[in-house]
């Protein structure tokens, strides 16, 4: 009952507070809670469907290495039985009249309910008369239906074996010794059967999860050895599917601790391989694009990479090429199709000798070479002849890295750069309808009236025209231009190195590759400069492939992760065949042009650098600002200096040992600035030291 008397909540005195009560004001607020109460509780937010078949009946080289793997259990199994199939009829021959003996004893105690014995015994020990005579009872019943059976049965058995021998004793003998092999099996051992199993090779052991949690916990990982300890969920660890039969070779996706990524796992593979007794070879940890930055999908091969029979490259019997879409050129770990696009991009191949890097050149240029609108440029510097299958299909083609050569080459460079500039003034003419995005597309590339059609050029050991002391510091300023302004113009570069160094790989190539490709290297420098910057410390590391690894790489550029891939094997027998194919294919098409008709580059006059930049330099200037070298150059020789700018006059000078500093000059406003130039007399002194050799020479 409401009390009417008392004052309103608002009027009622306020309490006294206790006098050890602390002071409201300096009391600290509670800080405010950062979850809402009223939020559900967590659950299921989304809903990721199974797939109605399994992932090896989807993809077809699973599916093939499945069906290899269990027709081959399947097909030793049998093998192996059935060439012991006599010595097993005999065995079961002589154990014929034992089972005999076991087959009367059973039909024996089957018809007179020897089974039931027990029963009737506890009875009568128990004196239990009314169970006794239950049982008896039904012992009389079961004892004349089975005699019955048994009756009727020998009797037909009896009569169907004269009705057999008297029309058929051909079947006769079949029915006898059928007979003769059932009794065998029933008088075999339980603990030395005659027909046991198939010895198999045992290649690898199944994967479990106790055994990736095993190899998880060999790495030496403090987070993950802690979730192992404490059971997992808890700190993220934990399995989000079943591990399954995935190509030739087992798959495991989980959900690691938190803080922890798949890279942190990459890193440490030898750990993992030894954690779960497999050669490191077969352990292939990687992140999943699809799931969140936590999700690791160990996939653990039945043998190693390098051991694993490939398949077929698709096109090394019939095929053709379009360089605008991707194109099969390898395998991954599970042996699935690996597809590379070539246009609008340059290519790095790295790694040291003997592992596979001319083959894997050669392979991209055998791809090109199946388009039959693609014009060829092969170079191949260390001039063992390892391009020479390439010649019937080559625009330009030379191996050596004599004088001449290097000249053949340069002349070649020339050609391109006019054909690049020649490139840029098309597209530049083209309505917007036609080329919208500036650059080739595959309609233009078709047009053979526009003569935008692709254009490969391959370099193999790249350093030895880098290097070379004359010529290096205009071949790596063309080769430059075509990396950075040739991809949209539909020029591909591909560059290969044994030696994978600021030199061999200058950084205005290497900065802009796009493809690349780091077969084994020995050290994190090398494996940086091919596959980038901090490739080796995100764990993508080639100095694990081991020397067996031939033909196995890192593949950056192509996807938003590198991946392992092995390239197709396709040796210069295989070669020559695919390039008889292309040439085909190009007589066809009216594209056999330049040295696959035994004509060379147009021979240019040449350009001697340091006479040029000696020329525009004035006898009163002491030092020049190299941009302005460059302009100058470009005014007084368009046809071999346009487009320089002041970096390309560095690397032309570099070879000669000229070195430019900081020179103070008057800019075009009459401001006075500090900027890169080189000095009058060094140039000079690097032409009179030029004479000096030659003349000694």
């Amino acid at each position: 009952m409401t009390d009417t008397t008392s004052p309103p909540t608002h009027l009622r005195p306020v309490p006294a507070p206790a006098a050890d009560a602390p002071d409201p004001d300096e009391v600290p607020a509670a800080p405010p809670p950062v979850d809402n109460p009223a939020l559900p509780a967590p659950g299921v937010v989304s809903e990721k469907r199974k797939p109605v078949l399994a992932g090896w009946l989807t993809n077809r080289h699973d599916f093939t290495a499945t069906a290899r793997h269990t027709a081959a259990n399947i097909g030793y199994a049998a093998l192996y039985h059935g060439v012991r199939i006599p010595v097993y009829a005999g065995r079961l021959a002589v154990m014929a009249p034992r089972g005999a003996c076991r087959f009367v004893a059973s039909t024996h105690r089957w018809v007179w309910d020897r089974e039931a014995a027990p029963l009737r015994a506890h009875a009568v020990a128990q004196q239990d008369v009314e169970e006794y005579m239950r049982l008896a009872k039904l012992r009389a019943g079961r004892v004349r239906l089975r005699g019955l059976v048994t009756l009727v049965a020998a009797v037909f058995g009896v009569g169907f074996a004269l009705w057999l021998y008297v029309l058929a004793p051909a079947y006769l003998y079949a029915f006898a010794a059928g007979g003769v092999l059932l009794l065998g099996l029933a008088g075999q051992q339980p603990d030395a059967p005659v027909v046991g199993p198939a010895v198999l090779k045992t290649e690898v052991q199944k994967l479990t999860g106790s055994i990736v949690l095993r190899g998880l916990d060999s790495i030496g990982n403090a987070k993950i050895s802690a979730a192992i300890k404490k059971g997992g969920d808890m700190n993220g660890l934990r399995f989000v599917s079943e591990i399954v039969r995935d190509g030739p070779g087992y798959r495991a996706d989980l959900d690691l601790p938190y803080g922890v990524t798949p890279e942190d796992i990459m890193e440490a593979r030898k750990p993992l391989a030894s954690g779960l007794r497999r050669k490191v070879g077969c352990v292939w940890p990687s992140p999943d694009p699809a799931e969140h930055e936590g999700r690791l999908v160990l996939w653990v091969g039945d043998k190693p990479m390098n051991e694993t029979t490939k398949p077929a490259w698709p096109l090394l019997k019939s095929g053709t090429v379009d360089l605008f879409k991707p194109v099969v050129f390898g395998n991954d770990q599970r042996m699935r199709d690996v597809a590379v696009t070539l246009m609008f991009a340059s290519v790095v191949v790295g790694s040291i000798p003997r592992m596979g890097k001319t083959f894997l050149m050669r392979l991209l240029l055998l791809i090109a070479a199946l388009d039959p609108r693609a014009e060829i440029h092969a170079f191949d510097f260390k001039g063992t002849g390892d391009f020479g299958a390439l010649e019937p299909v080559c625009h330009r083609y030379r191996a050596g890295e004599e004088d001449d050569d290097i000249g053949y080459v340069l002349d070649a460079l020339r050609e391109l750069k006019e054909e690049l500039r020649r490139r840029a003034k098309v597209i530049k003419g083209l309505p917007a309808s036609r080329c919208p995005e500036s650059k080739v597309t595959p309609e233009l590339a078709s047009d053979k009236s526009l003569g935008l059609h692709p254009i490969v050029v391959g370099f193999d050991e790249c350093q030895v025209p880098f290097e070379h002391s004359e010529h290096g510091g205009e071949i790596e300023a063309i080769c430059t231009d075509l990396v950075k302004r040739g991809p949209a113009l539909g020029i591909v570069a591909l560059f290969g190195t044994q030696r994978p160094d600021a030199k061999s790989l200058p950084t205005g190539i290497s900065a802009n590759a796009v493809l690349r490709f780091c077969l084994k290297v020995m050290g994190q420098p090398a494996n940086d400069m091919v596959l980038g910057t901090s490739m080796y410390k995100s764990g993508y590391r080639a100095t694990m492939f081991s020397r067996s690894d031939r033909g196995i790489c890192w593949m950056a550029g192509e996807g938003d992760d590198p991946r392992i891939v092995a390239s197709a094997f396709v040796d210069a027998v295989a070669a020559q065949q695919v390039v008889a194919r292309a040439r085909q294919l190009r007589e066809e098409y009216g594209n056999v042009t330049g040295h696959a008709i035994g004509k060379g580059p147009d021979k240019t006059s040449g350009s001697d650098i340091l006479a040029d930049i000696l020329d525009v330099i004035a006898d009163g200037e002491k030092a020049v600002w190299c941009e302005r070298i460059a302009t100058r150059l470009t005014a007084a020789h368009p046809q071999t200096y346009a487009g320089w700018q002041g970096e390309n006059v560095t690397a032309a000078l570099k070879p000669w040992g000229i070195k430019p500093g900081q020179v103070w000059g008057q800019t075009d406003t009459g401001e006075g600035a500090n900027r890169r130039g080189i000095k009058r007399a060094d140039v000079t002194a690097a032409i009179t030291r030029r004479n000096a050799d030659r003349a000694a020479a």
